[in-house]
């Protein structure tokens, strides 16, 4: 047999367990619509990077702005987040002449987005307090900047999500969300690398065009996701169809459905969890270890890595049956040691074990998100699958909201009394703020484990369910 026959023959041979996406693929839906799809994730976690990555340690280090303030500037796009339940809910039941649902909100979401990123850079300058306006001008500006950023992400990721679901076969919903979810943290590995060389040699006209380049590369991005994907139907879409339910009786509905109290509020612990340090992961590795911003960077890219591996894990464990819930408290107990890990670093200085750290929290938070998506998505109804996956990401994304700012504000007010001398004399140095915070993540995923705890299997989903691809709503 000739070699591109025997490598044709090894590839068809590979089991379903070393390539956990291939069955998200369908007739209606094959790779390469899938994969052009997928772009509206690259781009959202591209913007991810530069509000949670780059731009906060561009603020706190070399534009020396108040890591309350930063925080609290990241934290605010995330006030849009409960409305993500709405969006998809919108979309769902949108009424248009054109005969679309999903793609007048995709691209809404992503005009506003571009804005948001395109004046960003002049925002943060002003910000900085390096011009002659006011200062409340500059936190003015940069507020509205993060926020148009931040609720364009949230519109394009609900909606997108929803238009994917819209083109799969029920029983690949789960694997096709799944799939997308991988590809936004690909997006933020690739994202955080590109970023990291473009700035090690950092100027604020570089930070301009950074920023600038990656709005038009948005609009590009999501335009070439969205072109021909969702089919034009006036006949069902037209005013005069028979009325909708309302938002709230969906949700009552929802709810009735299953434990989706204890459910989404394991999803919003955890997600507290994970995300509390966002802002002071990269702030830590150059205050503390000494890195340089291309060094700390490249950290989310990092922190990615690890959370795609512990998709491509939740994948493989969930196609073998494991209970979902119970992959989630996985990923709490390897999130509880990669801080533990985080801490001993800043402890010996070494950068090494901080990026191993990192490495594990992204792990950790990877299994966390693939496993509780999953669940939320297999155990609603048929006709409530849109609305379950808006819930879901509002209850995680008003959780990182909250868990950001709130991180932000302990480290500085921790930090201020141990350098007053008011948590003794041994706490008095520049680690205690940050190792605070650590501490209390741990605390939240260790609360995260007895919450999700009483979900695992009786609760959860059989393995029939699993073996099955998640083909329907589980009885909860």
């Amino acid at each position: 047999m000739s070699r591109p026959g025997r490598i044709i023959r090894l590839w068809q041979g590979l089991g379903p367990h070393l390539l956990p996406f291939a069955s998200a693929t369908s007739e209606r839906l094959p790779m390469a619509r899938l994969l052009r799809l997928a772009l509206f994730q690259i781009s959202c976690g591209m913007a991810a990077v530069l509000l949670v990555g780059t731009l906060n340690r561009v603020m706190i280090v070399e534009l020396h702005v108040p890591a309350w303030l930063v925080a609290s500037m990241v934290a605010l796009p995330l006030v849009f987040a409960p409305a993500r339940a709405l969006i998809g809910y919108k979309s769902d039941t949108y009424k248009s002449l054109l005969g679309w649902k999903r793609v007048p909100y995709l691209w809404l979401g992503t005009i506003i987005q571009f804005g948001g990123l395109a004046m960003m850079p002049f925002a943060l300058l002003v910000l900085s307090g390096d011009t002659w306006a006011e200062p409340w001008a500059g936190q003015m500006a940069a507020a509205i900047a993060f926020l148009m950023t931040g609720a364009g992400m949230h519109m394009v990721q609900t909606v997108g999500l929803a238009l994917a679901t819209d083109l799969t076969p029920r029983d690949q919903q789960p694997n096709v969300v799944a799939m997308l979810s991988a590809m936004q943290l690909v997006g933020m590995v690739l994202s955080a690398l590109v970023f990291g060389a473009l700035l090690a040699d950092f100027s604020q006209l570089r930070l301009i065009q950074v920023v600038q380049g990656a709005a038009a590369l948005t609009l590009v991005l999501n335009l070439v996701a969205a072109w021909q994907q969702e089919v034009r139907d006036p006949s069902r879409t037209a005013p005069g169809d028979a009325p909708e339910p309302g938002f709230i009786e969906a949700f009552r509905a929802l709810r009735r459905s299953g434990p989706w109290n204890r459910r989404l509020l394991g999803a919003g612990l955890g997600t507290a969890g994970f995300t509390m340090q966002d802002v002071l992961l990269e702030p830590y590795g150059g205050q503390i270890l000494g890195l340089s911003v291309g060094a700390t960077t490249a950290l989310s890219a990092l922190l990615a890595g690890g959370a795609v591996l512990g998709f491509l894990r939740a994948a493989r464990r969930l196609g073998q049956g494991l209970d979902p819930h119970m992959v989630a408290g996985h990923g709490a107990l390897f999130g509880i040691a990669g801080f533990t890990v985080v801490i001993f670093s800043g402890a010996i200085g070494s950068g090494a074990l901080f990026a191993a750290g990192v490495a594990l929290i992204g792990f950790g938070a990877g299994l966390f998100g693939h496993a509780t998506l999953t669940a939320c998505m297999a155990a609603a109804p048929a006709d409530k699958v849109g609305l379950a996956l808006g819930v879901w990401g509002a209850v995680q994304a008003s959780a990182a909201g909250g868990a950001i700012a709130l991180g932000g504000a302990l480290r500085d007010l921790l930090s201020s009394l141990a350098e007053a001398g008011a948590l003794g004399e041994g706490l008095a140095q520049a680690a205690t703020g940050y190792v605070g915070i650590y501490l209390i993540e741990i605390a939240l995923l260790f609360v995260t484990l007895a919450v999700v705890g009483p979900l695992v299997r009786g609760r959860g989903l059989p393995n029939a369910h699993h073996a099955a691809g998640l083909a329907g709503p589980a009885p909860v």
